[in-house]
């Protein structure tokens, strides 16, 4: 998620199902509009501390994550009352009457929430963390990730993935390598949309040149 720190003009983020527990990298996402995020590692809600200054974010999807607890209302009503300008939470329409509400029943976020400590570039495991990913199995993980991947190829008139060809990133892979190479992938994948034509050519080439290495190197090893 860290590479939108570097796509300022990024209008639409789907990041769901990839392990994600910090927010802050959107913060300078000043034209983003829609955020999926659904189950994630998102632990705590004063991670809407990093969304309260985009302008024109409409539409968030934020269920399924241990930030949302056991109270549906207080949840939703806390989203709404730092996030008063959506206009869809969880793919449900916000209501005057609920942003009404949630000036009384939310709770005001004012400070970023504390960083846990980090090892090898995966976040420390926690309670409500491996609870979550308990929910998600490997297989079910897989077919979302690849669901998300060829949306996006779609959008960019690519050919969608076979599935026995995306299985075969991460077969023997840890779990965060899995994680992280499918968030790289999806980086690329929303990189490409702010390219014209000539860069898209330029990406076309080194892909090009980066295949037939790996081909060569194939090669060499049989």
């Amino acid at each position: 998620i860290s590479i939108c720190q570097d796509l300022p003009n990024i209008e639409v983020i789907t990041f769901s199902v990839n392990g994600i527990s910090d927010l802050e990298p959107l913060n300078q996402c000043q034209n983003l509009s829609e955020l999926y995020l659904r189950k994630n590692n998102i632990t705590s809600l004063n991670e809407l501390f990093y969304l309260k200054n985009l302008p024109r974010l409409r539409v968030l999807w934020l269920s399924e994550n241990p930030c949302c607890g056991s109270d549906p209302h207080r949840y939703r009503m806390t989203v709404l009352r730092n996030l008063p300008s959506l206009q869809k939470l969880d793919n449900q329409a916000v209501t005057e009457e609920e942003l009404s509400q949630a000036l009384v029943d939310g709770e005001e976020i004012t400070a970023p929430p504390a960083r846990r400590s980090v090892e090898n570039g995966c976040p420390e495991s926690t309670q409500s963390s491996a609870a979550e990913s308990t929910t998600e199995t490997a297989s079910e993980l897989l077919n979302f990730s690849l669901e998300e991947t060829n949306k996006i190829r779609e959008e960019l008139g690519m050919k969608p993935v076979p599935r026995d060809k995306f299985s075969s990133f991460s077969p023997r892979e840890t779990d965060c390598k899995r994680k992280t190479r499918n968030n790289v992938l999806n980086a690329i994948l929303l990189l490409m949309k702010e390219l014209d034509a000539e860069g898209l050519e330029i990406i076309q080439q080194a892909v090009g040149r980066r295949l037939q290495a790996f081909q060569k190197k194939e090669l060499q090893e049989e």
